[in-house]
């Protein structure tokens, strides 16, 4: 007889439907933790902004995997970036990457900003994707250019700041949660944090200037289709 796997909601007091909405706010939207209690305060659930701080840890990690799961191939052409953040009073940086549909490839935190990052950044997106780019597009930083040729990638690389827009765009919902959240404690707070927040973005990411409305409304209907498949209480297999 094959042994039923627990629920993902087990042991907890509230439901399936509360956990999930709490997690879509916070990591949908730029809201504090507060911001959210009192959201799911005006629909008559008294929850604390502790309790939706560890739902968020516990349960977004859980979606984000079911939605990386989930996740088409990434397209042909990869946009890497890396800006400036500040952790602690310690400068650090954010290394991203989005295909030419503006969805985020991965995120990595890092206190350098030379060859061996961005090497990291690629070895981590190639393994991630399993095939390599036909493009990759990046600004006029020589690292890219350095970490390519030590990595042996024959990938056809372009560098150009004005082709590189798409990148350095798709950092702005990273930059209002920075503010949102009065900057980041640590290193390993801003990975883990952004490691759910930009799969969960993703899913809900719409290209709405290339749709209709009623083609962006079925797109939404869609994303949501899926959030509510990889919220159920059954763990994933």
């Amino acid at each position: 007889m094959k042994k039923l796997r627990p629920s993902l909601y087990a042991r907890h007091r509230f439901p399936a439907e509360v956990i999930s909405l709490a997690v879509w706010l916070y990591f949908r939207f730029p809201l504090s933790l507060r911001m959210v209690e009192e959201m799911l305060a005006a629909r008559g659930v008294e929850v604390s902004h502790e309790t939706i701080r560890r739902w968020a840890e516990k349960f977004g990690r859980e979606f984000a995997n079911r939605i990386r799961r989930r996740a088409p191939r990434p397209g042909d052409r990869w946009y890497p970036d890396e800006v400036v953040i500040t952790i602690a009073g310690k400068r650090h940086w954010l290394w991203w990457a989005v295909d030419q549909d503006g969805f985020v490839l991965d995120v990595l935190v890092q206190n350098r900003r030379d060859r061996k990052a961005a090497q990291r950044l690629l070895r981590k997106l190639l393994k991630k994707s399993a095939v390599a780019p036909r493009v990759m597009v990046t600004d006029k930083l020589g690292s890219y250019g350095a970490a390519r040729m030590n990595m042996g990638l024959g990938i056809e690389h372009r560098q150009h700041k004005r082709l590189n827009n798409r990148a350095e765009n798709s950092h702005q919902p990273t930059r209002r949660r920075e503010r949102q959240m009065k900057q980041f404690k640590s290193a390993r707070q801003a990975q883990r944090f952004l490691s759910i927040h930009d799969p969960i973005g993703n899913l809900f990411h719409v290209r709405r200037h290339r749709l209709t409305a009623a083609d962006n409304r079925r797109a939404r209907t869609a994303a949501f289709g899926i959030w509510v498949a990889i919220t159920s209480g059954a763990l994933a297999a």
